[in-house]
């Protein structure tokens, strides 16, 4: 992990201990690095729960609970689907705070309205749900890192404000 990723995931990480919150997180497009930067912190037990690697629209509904409907009108590259992931990932492993990613990494699998690179981010608290896109012009692994980092970036903005 470079400096500047490592830094940021130990602030998370010291964020979360401060104020006492837990934290998971819901994976697509990612694959699981989002949660790897994570757990690269020494003593990131204390407040990472843990999370899910939901690749398929049956693995979001089945065990994240995102709604069906959503899955079908909105995709699952969407902002709702974000959320959703997100509010899943929280109440499925009981965290504060949860922290999801889902989007189209590539080469393939883009359309004109969602394009390769497209991610959603969310993150879901109690009582609050914030999300952002991204439109990433890298390749799969750039697109990905970037993603996993994007979300650091949002649990820190959200835990410093």
């Amino acid at each position: 992990m470079d400096n500047e990723r490592e830094e940021l995931a130990k602030q998370m990480g010291e964020l979360l201990t401060q104020r006492g919150w837990t934290l998971a997180v819901a994976e697509s497009c990612t694959g699981g690095l989002l949660g790897h930067l994570i757990t690269s912190v020494s003593g990131s037990s204390a407040y990472f729960q843990g999370g899910v690697i939901s690749y398929s629209n049956e693995a979001k509904e089945r065990i994240l609970g995102v709604p069906h409907e959503t899955l079908v009108e909105q995709g699952a590259v969407s902002k709702e689907t974000a959320v959703a992931m997100a509010q899943g990932a929280r109440r499925l492993l009981g965290t504060d705070l949860a922290l999801s990613v889902t989007g189209i990494a590539g080469p393939t699998g883009g359309t004109p309205e969602k394009p390769v690179g497209l991610v959603y981010i969310a993150l879901a608290a109690q009582g609050v749900d914030v999300w952002q896109k991204h439109v990433w012009q890298g390749d799969r692994r750039e697109n990905k890192r970037l993603s996993a980092e994007a979300a650091l970036r949002l649990l820190h903005e959200f835990l410093t404000e």
